[in-house]
Formats: C-alpha cells, structure tokens, sequence
C-alpha cells in the first residue's frame, strides 16, 4: 500500500473487511474511527457499506465524527463522556454504570469458525512460498552440509566426536533462522485470524508446530545421512534416533515459547538459547570428567551426555554411563524442556480458570439485578426477556414483558391484547 495516503489506506482495509465477511452472518464486528482521516466525499460510501453488513452482523462502531448519521443508522448508541468514564449514557438512559454496561453488551451467541481445506491450501501456500522461510532454509541446508561433506570427507575412526559436534551445529544454524520468526509470524497470525476471519488460531499453531518438528526431523535425517558418508562408525538406527531427539532438546524451546506465549521476540531468543547454553556448561560433554562434583550430577538432564555415551572413542571418557537403556534416558531427558513448559502451562491455566470463576461469580450477581434487566431489555428487546429467563433472573420478568408491550404498541402504532411471551428456549 505503498504511495497510498492514510485515508485511502482506511478505505481499502474496511473494503476488504466487507469482502472478507460477507460470505459469513452474525459476526461481531467491531470498527474504530472508521471516518478518521477520509473526506466528506468519502462518507456515503462507508454509511452504505456498514448499512450493507449489519444486515448480516452485528457492528460495534467507535467514533467521534459523523455521529449524528450514525445515530440516525444505529439500534442502539452509548455514549462515554471524556470527563467521567464511570458512567455512560445508553440511549436516552442517563448515569448507567460502566461495568454493568459492559456486562450487559457482552452477553451473547460465542461465535466458532469452522475451518476448511482452503484454509489448510493458504497455510502451505504461504509457508513454501518465497517469503515463507522453507525454500531459504532449504537452501542454506543444501550449501552447509555440501561443505560439511568436502570438508570431513573420508574422516578417520577416533574422530566422531568432532564430526557429530560439527553435523549437530549445522543442523541447529539451519533450522534456527524458521525458529526465530515464530515469534512474527504468531503475532502477524493472531492479527490477521482475529481481524479478517480468516481461519482458528488454535489450528494455525498446530500446523505451524508440526511442520517445524517436520522440518526438523528432515534435516536430522539429512545430517545423519551425510555423517555416514564421511564415517562409517557412527551408524544404526539407536544413533538415528539419538541424533534426533538430541537435535529435538535444542530446539523445542523456541517453538513452545515463540508459538505458545506472547513473550516478545528478545525474550524468547534469550530463554530459548537456554537449552543450548546450559549443554555446554553442565552436560560435561565439552570437559568431560571436569567441574565440581556437585554439578557435575545435572549431565543427567541433558540428552547430550547420553549421546556422548554412545559415541565410539568419547564413551569411555565419559563418567557414569548407564550399561542398558541409554536410548530412553536420551530421549526422556531431550523432552525435559517440554514437560517443565507443559507443567508451567498448565498450572497459569488453572490459576486463570480459578480467577475466571470467581469473576462469572461476580458478574452473574450482577446479572440477577433490576437495573441489568432493564437494560438487556433496552438494547435486546423481546429476545432480552428469553435470555433472562434463561439464566434465572429472579426479577419481576411480568413487568418487563408489559414493558415490552407497550413500547412495540408505540413503535408500530397499533395495540394487542396478546402479551408477549417468556419461552424456555436456549438463547
């Protein structure tokens, strides 16, 4: 959008929002200052445009322009003023308190996208696109590992260690570049799911997760390949296996962290570095039976430790390899990072969940009130008396449907001995 001034700028952005929500319904669509920084010309536009969706939706507008044409369109206007922002005016309702305002707005339909196979076509086309990281990620891989293959040809017995060292390095820096904008691309993922409704985030996540751990087993598997080249006694499915989950520990941290928090991109590079720094430091695998004794015993946290275990001609240097199960122990020890985040996870959502319950305790309290009532019956109508029959409002519900009544009687000019009526309908 390049050239384009700010006003034409908002203009293509509401445009595409209408075109990306017009093949949905009943969507809550919530608009800022739509009017800012477009010209008069331009407002007959929007105003035909919004008339267009609340067809379909339901629009919550903000704005300080153009309000007396928006009144005019509106069902319902709330009014905030700049002085006292503890209470606001709901149509002609003076002094109503903000919070019970809000709770009275926010009740309604959640709404579920349900997702498609286009949605799963635009994630592959956008993630092997050009500006999608797999094809310069393959690139670098191909160029590292074809030096890696002149360099370390023909490699001689007693030198694993240094070729399983120099292999795992290249994987890490090939894969560490698509770990590091897991952080953007969340970000940018989460505005463009919430604002265009393009698809769930939950999914987007999910596919973003599996096709890093793919491309982490692919280039595992390529590293292992191009180590049999050059030497002939690091072989056997066990090693595989051991070089994978090895290469798993290093890197499963920036994907829990940089697809799974909303830690900015410096702190997941910091704490996601931890993994590989703390190897260095306490898997005695770069000092082997050196450090103090007490440290010393955390070389069974990493997966490093047990990889050395099972490398000709660095096994027996090693102190206190386990005589069976190795393999296990290197794969339970890379997952470590996994289990701590899991743990801490889940521990945040069940302190949200406890707050959470104790917040629903506090607004349904305030939802058994009259004043709430009323004002569900201000803004929704006859389908506020449904709803509020629904949650068990112990109110004087035959008042509110007199109420009802009447106003319909005096919008539409004619009367009806016919009350309206509470059904037990789930709304």
């Amino acid at each position: 959008m390049a050239g384009l001034s700010g006003g034409q700028r908002k203009l293509l952005i509401f445009e595409l929002i209408f075109q990306r929500t017009a093949p949905q319904s009943d969507l809550l669509i919530v608009l800022d200052e739509p009017f800012a920084g477009v010209t008069d010309d331009f407002v007959p536009f929007i105003t035909d445009r919004l008339n267009e969706m609340r067809k379909k939706h339901n629009i919550l507008l903000v704005t300080n322009d153009h309000v007396d044409t928006l009144k005019k369109m509106a069902d319902n206007t709330v009014t905030v003023s700049a002085i006292d922002r503890t209470k606001v005016k709901i149509n002609d309702r003076e002094g109503v308190d903000r919070n019970l305002a809000l709770i009275s707005m926010s009740i309604g339909d959640n709404y579920a996208y349900s997702t498609n196979n286009n949605d799963l076509k635009f994630f592959t086309d956008v993630e092997f696109s050009a500006n999608g990281g797999i094809p310069g990620i393959a690139g670098f891989t191909t160029f590292a590992f074809g030096l890696f293959l002149l360099t370390f040809w023909n490699s001689q017995p007693g030198s694993e260690a240094l070729v399983l060292i120099a292999a795992g390095m290249i994987s890490y820096f090939s894969v560490n570049p698509y770990l590091l904008q897991l952080v953007d691309w969340r970000i940018f993922m989460i505005e463009e799911a919430e604002a265009l409704l393009h698809s769930s985030k939950s999914m987007n996540k999910l596919l973003k997760t599996n096709l890093t751990v793919l491309l982490i087993l692919i280039i595992s598997s390529i590293q292992f390949g191009i180590m049999q080249a050059v030497i002939d006694t690091l072989s056997g499915v066990d090693m595989y296996f051991a070089i994978l989950f090895d290469n798993a520990s290093l890197m499963l941290a920036p994907i829990c962290l940089g697809l799974y928090t909303n830690l900015s991109l410096q702190a997941v590079q910091i704490l996601g570095a931890f993994p590989f720094l703390m190897m260095i430091f306490f898997s005695t695998t770069f000092s082997p039976g050196a450090g103090v004794d007490g440290l010393k015993n955390l070389r069974y946290l990493f997966s490093r430790y047990y990889l050395f275990c099972m490398t000709p001609s660095v096994d027996i240097m090693m102190e206190g390899c386990p005589e069976s199960n190795n393999l296990l122990y290197l794969i339970l020890s890379s997952l470590l990072i996994v289990f701590i985040f899991l743990t801490v996870i889940g521990g945040m959502a069940l302190r949200s969940k406890l707050q959470k319950k104790k917040h629903s305790e506090s607004k349904r309290q305030s939802m058994m009130t009259m004043e709430y009532a009323e004002l569900q019956v201000e803004l929704f109508g006859e389908k506020a008396l449904k709803k509020l029959k629904h949650i068990g409002s112990n109110v004087d519900l035959k008042s509110l449907e007199n109420s009802v009544r009447s106003k319909s009687m005096e919008d539409d000019g004619t009367s009806s001995d016919e009350p309206v009526t509470v059904s037990d309908e789930t709304v």
